[in-house]
């Protein structure tokens, strides 16, 4: 008997191995990585720091552009109605904190659009990005269409966000206002059937109808509907700290028994801007803010004039009240502006929308901002803005004890005098009280500062301050040694002009 021998088993064939596929580049990525973009923009820069590397201090006009530099004015006047409350045309082009007027002047812009550049006047990393975003291809993005660089955006807000807040999501929008109605939408629907705000004394939420009604200054609601009910609160009195507290607890426990369920929100600025940069500790706020959970009343803090300034990128941060926001709105210096809230408060499909969300440009430049943020040494109790803050405050401690007879004592809108507190502030929110915060006199200095080099603005209802958004991102200590000897030239005139010494 004969064995069939067993045929040898074979291995099945080998599988040719393939290394895996690189996802297909899109065109607008070639275009991104493109060797003639980047020496082309390269190129632009370059010429760009050369050219304002001539700008490195004031200067007065030019005479020759005088005539041309009316004419600028008289157009202002012709399109708005009104006259420009500063007679301020840009040429384009500046260096850090110094800007060129279209008359060839030179000014340190000490309040760059009420806080918008934080990297001053053609700052070449931003000048780079921008020329970047402009290829993009479309000028505006909206909410029904956007690139992948409004969702960047967002996420890199959020990141710095959520690190110490239930804060989960970012709605983007074109203005600070608009931002500001959003989040008082989402508090509305949250809270509904409650349709009554709480805010603060003095405070400033911006200039659409709503958000004129809240804010309390009476000279932007005049002749329009009042029809949001809003219950104000007095703000913090560092004059009497613990009997403010206990006033303004007061006060919003009345307003709550008053009307049980009826507040969807209390909307807290931490540094008052407009009302005249006035400021609060964190046991304030947060008095204020157990009371409002205990009742179901949304914590929205708007942080649009705030954000980026302080010791940390958002003031709640440096407060460490993370644990009780619901919703916080932002603008200004991120150029985008955008309004970010908590799970709870995710609103239902169709509450949040808008044609436009913001320019191409601006998302790109305001992410290269938030980027730079990040990654800079501008935060905590050693950081670029405290020092910046602490220089400043030694100058206009110097200026005070110097010039006495330029600071007076300040009154009070109770009618009492306080013969102190003549800067303050916080972080990039600086504040100068001088002429007894008399509105008209301050006003006065500020157009003759103007003309002697330096633009800044004014803050208050009363007192009246001398208000000061420094580009903190590019502004050093050293520079307000120029700032306030342009100053203490402009007071000496101001002062003469009102008879003073």
């Amino acid at each position: 008997m004969t064995t069939k021998a067993k045929e040898p088993k074979t291995s099945p064939p080998a599988k040719t191995r393939t290394s895996p596929a690189k996802p297909a580049a899109t065109v607008a990525a070639a275009l991104a990585a493109s060797a003639t973009v980047q020496d082309a923009v390269n190129a632009v820069v370059r010429e760009l720091s050369e050219i304002q590397s001539k700008i490195v201090t004031s200067r007065p006009p030019i005479a020759e552009l005088a005539e041309t530099y009316e004419t600028y004015l008289r157009r202002v006047a012709d399109t708005k109605g009104k006259p420009p409350l500063y007679p301020y045309v840009g040429s384009g082009i500046g260096n850090g904190p110094l800007v060129e007027l279209a008359d060839g002047s030179v000014k340190w812009d000490m309040i760059n659009g009420i806080g918008v550049h934080m990297f001053g006047h053609s700052d070449p990393d931003m000048i780079n990005t921008s020329l970047r975003a402009a290829l993009s291809d479309i000028v505006m993005q909206g909410n029904l269409q956007f690139n992948a660089d409004s969702i960047e955006f967002s996420e890199t807000l959020l990141a710095e966000a959520s690190k110490s807040s239930r804060l989960k999501y970012c709605f983007l929008t074109s203005s600070g206002a608009m931002a500001n109605e959003s989040a008082l939408k989402i508090c509305y629907q949250k809270n509904a059937p409650a349709s009554r705000v709480l805010a603060f004394d003095d405070c400033f939420m911006g200039r659409s109808v709503t958000m004129a009604q809240i804010g309390d200054s009476a000279a932007g609601r005049v002749g329009i509907p009042l029809n949001t009910l809003v219950d104000y609160v007095p703000f913090y009195d560092p004059e009497n700290s613990q009997r403010s507290t206990q006033e303004a607890v007061r006060y919003l426990q009345k307003y709550i028994d008053r009307y049980p369920g009826q507040h969807a929100c209390f909307v807290m600025e931490l540094v008052q801007g407009e009302g005249g940069f006035n400021v609060a500790p964190r046991e304030f706020f947060e008095t204020l803010m157990r009371i409002c959970q205990e009742n179901n009343i949304a914590i929205w803090i708007d942080e649009v004039q705030t954000f980026g300034r302080t010791s940390e990128m958002f003031h709640f941060q440096q407060l460490e009240l993370g644990q009780y926001v619901d919703v916080v709105t932002i603008g200004k210096m991120s150029q985008a502006c955008a309004c970010l809230y908590s799970e709870d408060y995710n609103p239902k499909p169709g509450l949040l929308s808008g044609t436009f969300i913001s320019g191409s440009v601006e998302l790109q430049v305001g992410k290269r901002v938030l980027e730079r943020l990040r990654d800079g040494d501008y935060y905590g109790a050693d950081g670029r803005i405290a020092k910046l803050h602490q220089a400043f405050r030694q100058h206009a401690k110097n200026m005070v004890e110097k010039h006495r007879n330029w600071f007076p004592p300040i009154t009070l809108p109770d009618g009492l005098q306080r013969s102190n507190g003549f800067y303050g502030g916080v972080g990039g929110m600086m504040r100068l009280t001088p002429f007894a915060g008399d509105k008209s006199k301050i006003i006065k200095a500020l157009h003759v500062m103007f003309n002697e080099g330096v633009i800044a603005f004014y803050c208050g209802h009363g007192p009246y301050h001398i208000r000061f958004l420094p580009p903190v991102g590019v502004m050093r200590p050293n520079h307000f040694d120029e700032v306030f000897r342009i100053m203490e030239i402009a007071f000496a005139k101001a002062a003469a002009a009102e008879g003073g010494k």
